[in-house]
């Protein structure tokens, strides 16, 4: 039995769960997300809670039981919390600006990079060189931001260009850090 598929997930006070069959509608005081999930997992609320139960013991639904539970804790954090990614820029002349929903790049390129912000997601920019993604949907967060990231990502030889905070970057070294050739000059 997945011991994270059994585990129920809490309803805080202030969310509404609707289930229509394998449809899902969590509704909070951050918005509302919906979800379909794959028909043979079972889902239902039950004092305060939302259960989650699979069909069989099958390889597949063994699968689906933990990863639809984890997806329902992650709506009903997402609308009463929310998510946040920090990311990073480094680099001389390397900033960000926020113009409007926008987010615009000065990052090494002939051209500044602008980047809209989807629906229900929300930029910030607290210093040039740092920029936060907001939003209540988790995988939207983490999508917006890897996007962000894939503009300029870090520079395995100099370490420059955008990375999440806190992420360590292996320099790797130069020509000049390679073993020298013995054999004739």
């Amino acid at each position: 039995m997945s011991r994270i598929g059994k585990a129920p997930v809490a309803i805080p006070a202030g969310v509404e769960v609707k289930v229509d069959g394998s449809r899902v509608w969590v509704k909070g005081p951050k918005g509302q997300l919906e979800r379909a999930f794959h028909p043979d997992v079972q889902i239902r609320v039950a004092d305060q809670t939302v259960l989650v139960a699979r069909a069989t013991d099958q390889r597949q639904h063994r699968a689906l039981h933990g990863l639809t539970r984890a997806l329902l804790a992650n709506m009903v954090r997402g609308v009463t919390a929310g998510y946040r990614v920090d990311l990073e820029i480094q680099g001389v002349g390397y900033r960000a600006a926020k113009q409007g929903n926008a987010l615009v790049l000065s990052v090494g390129y002939s051209h500044p990079v602008e980047i809209a912000a989807p629906e229900g997601i929300a930029f910030d920019v607290p210093a040039p060189t740092r920029i936060v993604v907001t939003g209540i949907d988790r995988e939207r967060v983490g999508q917006v931001a890897a996007r962000i990231r894939a503009v300029r990502e870090p520079d395995p030889y100099k370490g420059k260009g955008i990375r999440y905070a806190g992420e360590r970057i292996k320099l790797k070294p130069g020509k000049a850090g390679r073993a020298t050739v013995t054999g004739k000059a």
